[in-house]
């Protein structure tokens, strides 16, 4: 049986920051967990596409986009690669596009919302870094837990 986010915290709310942002389901999994890798790019996905063209393991990438839906930061092919190299889901402070195809993806998505908009492709930004958004800050290798509910992270 799965726990619920909600049921989750309930049991271990102190021990658990909860990602106080609205995110929308993109792909095809609303319910997914893993240990955090983490992006903290802006208007750039070039350093996600790098990272999620590594094996993933079962884990879930947690990208901090500054907040920014002016650009995408992943798109149908970055998260064709996400689904080839294993990773269990991808958490964007930040917006996708091809959301129709991503709908139909065996990955959990979350982001902000979408913007066709393609982000540029400098490679800018860090990799496997503490980022803070939403009011939770999310550590390399702290469990990450989505559902319908929203987002939480070990502390």
């Amino acid at each position: 049986m799965t726990v619920s986010n909600a049921d989750l915290w309930d049991e271990r709310g102190p021990e658990l920051y909860s990602i106080a942002l609205n995110f929308t389901d993109f792909g095809d999994k609303v319910a997914f967990s893993g240990p955090a890798r983490t992006v903290r790019c802006f208007e750039d996905n070039a350093l996600v596409k790098t990272v999620l063209s590594q094996p993933g393991d079962g884990a879930v990438l947690v990208v901090d986009g500054g907040g920014s839906i002016a650009t995408a930061l992943m798109g149908d092919m970055i998260a064709g690669l996400a689904i080839d190299n294993g990773w269990a889901g991808v958490v964007i402070n930040g917006a996708v596009r091809d959301r129709e195809v991503l709908s139909t993806l065996d990955i959990g998505i979350k982001a902000l919302a979408s913007n066709p908009r393609k982000s540029g492709k400098t490679g800018a930004g860090d990799h496997d870094v503490t980022v803070e958004f939403g009011g939770a800050t999310i550590r390399p290798g702290a469990m990450v837990f989505a559902d319908a509910d929203g987002v939480v992270v070990d502390r």
